[in-house]
Parts: C-alpha cells; structure tokens; sequence
C-alpha cells in the first residue's frame, strides 16, 4: 500500500504526546503497506481505535492544538477509506477465485461480495456495491485521485464525487481527468463539493462531449419516486424527473397557488402546493384513496388514551395522539366523502409482550395472512443496516432444509437481500431473543443478528 506511506505529516504537532500519536498513526500505515497479510494491520487499527475511545483531554490543551488534532484526524479518517478501498479489491479478487474454484456459474460470479463489504461496514447493502465499485475506479483507473484520498487531501465523498462524474469516459479520457485534477497540481485546493463537480462537468465535456449528451439521455431512465420518514410524523415524496418535465410541474403548482392566493385562500402558498400535489395523484382533496393504512398499537394506546408510541408500517413510530387522530380522521372522510375508501387495520400487540401473535401453514408459499402479517412485523428488510422495503417473505431455514412455512421461519427482505442470501456461502437461522431473531453467516463466517423492530408495548 505504498501511497499510504506518506500519511503522516512532519509538521503533525508540537509537544511530544502529539508527535506520539503521528507515529501510531504512521505505523499503523507502515504496517498495512509492508505486510502480506491484513492481521497486523487489523490488529492495530483496533488499538489505535481503542486509544481514541479513552484519549482524555486536558483543559488546559491551546486551542491550535485542537485544531491540529481534529485536522490530522480527518486525514486519518481519508487514508483509513483509502485502506478499505485496497482491501474491498483484494476481497473482491479473493472471492471471485473462490466462487469460480467452486464452480460457481459465470453469470453468479461476483454474487454476495458487495452485501459481505456493506455487512462488514455496517452499510446497506446498495451502498456495499457502490464502495466496491468505487474501490475499483479508484485503484483501478484513479491513481490520484486515491493518493490524494490516502494522503487526505479529500474525503471518501468527494473520492466518489470524482469518480461519478467521470464515469461516463473512457478510462483513457478518465486517466486525464484524474491527472488533471490531481492533488500535487493544486487542482483541488479550495473547492467545495459543487464546485468539484463542477470542475469535473467541465472537465468532461471538453474531454469528449458526446460522453456526457449519451449520459444525460440515458439519465430519463432512471427517473423515479420515493418516500422517506420526515420529523413530526411528515415524510418526503420525492420524484426525480427529466428537467423538463419537473420544471414544467414546479411551474404548474406555482401558477395553482398564485390563483389560489389572489382568491383569498389563507394557506401558505407551499402548503397550496403540497395540497394540491396529493390531490392531483391521489384524485381526492383530502389524499385518502382505496388504501389499506395498517396501525400497530397496544389496546391501551387505542382504548384508553394510553402515551404509549403506535407504529405505521412504512413509515415508522409515530405518537399515540397521533394514531388516534388519524383513526378519527379517515372514519370521518369515509361518511362525509363515500368515493374516500380507506381501511385501518389495527394489529395490537400481546399483553405484557411486544410481539405480534404467531402464525404457521403447511404450504411451501406464505399465505396472504402470513405475508401482511410478517411485513407488519418486520417492517422493513431484516438484512442488518438494509431499511429498503420489503418485496419478498422469504424462509429463514430454506424449505428444501426442512424449514417450515411459519411466521417464526419466515422474515420480510429486498429483493437484492433475498438473492443474496441464496449465493453460495451464505445461511440463516432462527435463534432466541426477545423479539423475532435470527442469524445470518456469510461466507467468510461471520455472523450477523437481525432482530424485528420494537413494537409498542416495548
């Protein structure tokens, strides 16, 4: 790992505790580029880590001190990236030998090492592939902009900045917008994240035009929408459109909420716009459509006014208040709007537990009971640091093992997750805990454990 070597600053500190901590730091890079083998350098890492835990400090330290330390550690943040992107290469390497020795169908080769990175960096694992992938670029096609990441001289963020905008060049015309940017040219002193891409854009298009016109073409489809929890029981809808039709919709609620405002409605004009948004998709002013909204609660919660946290499945917690509110609200819709369908189903939780009531069948396929029953439960991917939704109720102990088709035996994933776990290697098992939990052993033998979210009553 020669670029790593060059980590540690002369200049680092100006007392002797400093000058000690450079040269742990030092060494711990020493050690990751001189050994054949990741032990000593895993072993050192955890004592450095160790060593930040318990640094106690002195009142009395200057204040250019601090600032020196929190810089320096920044740096080490870098070159600790740039030191997993070499070890997602190499892993990456040693797997594919591995799968292919096993004798591993070409088309699967590859399968499960992404999500092994992402468990390992307690990521999901969507961001896994990507470090992988960006791993490979740097080390692959990037020589400096991954020196300048092992020196600190950026960030991992703005490392995968660099490499996505220059994704869409060939790797000659990559190799020279690597150069050109490089950290020893002063090409990166100073600029901020959009700049960066800014510069890089530029960069780009003088470098082969046609690159970055294919790439805005085929960006259209990747259009999509999604939805995230907000604060205060709100989420965000988001679309990501072509800049046409966004701006052309932006421009179309605007106009609504400027003649909305001019005729005296009192409501902000962002909230005439949100308004008007739902009632535009949904076709009901009030957003409420032939949807089944699932509430999760304790009967104390629904029938006596209890404080106690309800759970709406795709959202998250919410207060109990609020769960009541939104009881009253869709009851009274459905009498004052009869075209308004909405259903609450109200799934409470076992007295003096927090888990759902168990349910089990004979059929190799989870029933429609089964299915709503564990994706109530489960919420969201049981995959550890996965929260994508869940598009598939799979067996923990696969059927063909002779695990049968129950509620306990069965756990909501993503579609990626669940084909993850059918890559050679890989295995999962229930196991004992105070909600529904189980394993998963990857193969590398680790072990992770995924346990069912809290359920009110907890």
């Amino acid at each position: 790992m020669e670029h790593l070597q060059e980590f540690a600053s002369p200049n680092m500190g100006k007392n002797a505790r400093e000058h000690e901590s450079t040269a742990q730091v030092a060494n711990i890079l020493r050690t990751a580029s001189n050994s054949g083998s990741a032990a000593p350098l895993a072993a050192q890492a955890a004592q450095w880590m160790n060593t930040l835990a318990h640094e106690a400090l002195s009142p009395q330290t200057d204040a250019a001190t601090l600032i020196e330390a929190l810089g320096q550690l920044e740096q080490l943040k870098s070159a600790a990236s740039a030191c997993q992107a070499r070890l997602a290469v190499v892993f990456d390497a040693n797997q594919r030998r591995a799968q292919s020795a096993a004798g591993t169908a070409s088309a699967e080769i590859g399968l499960g090492i992404g999500a092994q990175i992402a468990l390992a960096r307690k990521e999901s694992p969507h961001r896994g592939n990507r470090l992988l992938g960006l791993a490979k670029a740097l080390l692959g096609e990037m020589p400096h902009t991954f020196a300048a990441l092992a020196t600190g001289g950026i960030n991992e963020w703005r490392a995968t900045l660099m490499v996505k905008e220059t994704a869409c060049l060939s790797i000659e015309d990559r190799q020279r917008a690597d150069e050109e940017l490089a950290a020893d040219t002063g090409g990166l002193d100073g600029l901020g994240d959009r700049k960066l891409v800014g510069k890089l854009r530029a960069i780009s298009y003088r470098l082969d035009p046609q690159s970055v016109v294919n790439r805005a073409t085929k960006a259209a489809n990747n259009r999509f929408v999604s939805i995230r929890p907000a604060p205060d029981t709100m989420v965000y809808l988001t679309a990501l459109l072509p800049v046409a039709v966004g701006v052309s919709a932006f421009a179309s609620l605007s106009k609504m909420a400027d003649a909305a405002t001019a005729a005296g409605d009192e409501r902000g004009r962002g909230q005439l716009m949100a308004d008007e948004l739902v009632t535009r998709v949904t076709g009901t002013p009030r957003g409420y459509s032939s949807i089944e909204v699932q509430l999760i609660m304790t009967d104390r919660t629904l029938l006596a006014g209890n404080s106690e946290a309800a759970v709406l499945p795709g959202y998250g917690v919410i207060p109990g208040a609020t769960a009541r509110q939104l009881l009253d609200s869709t009851q009274d819709a459905s009498h004052e709007e009869p075209e308004v369908r909405a259903w609450i189903r109200k799934l409470y939780t076992a007295p003096g537990a927090s888990q759902l009531i168990g349910m089990e069948s004979n059929a190799r396929i989870f029933p429609p009971a089964m299915r709503r029953f564990i994706q109530t439960r489960d919420q969201s991917c049981r995959r550890p640091y996965c929260d994508a939704p869940i598009r598939h109720r799979d067996h923990i102990t696969s059927w063909a093992d002779g695990g049968p088709t129950t509620a306990d035996n069965g756990a909501g994933l993503c579609e990626a997750c669940n084909h993850t776990k059918e890559a050679p290697g890989w295995s999962s098992k229930p196991r004992p805990g105070p909600r529904h939990t189980f394993e998963i052993i990857t193969p590398t033998g680790h072990v992770y454990e995924s346990m069912a979210p809290p359920l009110p009553g907890d």
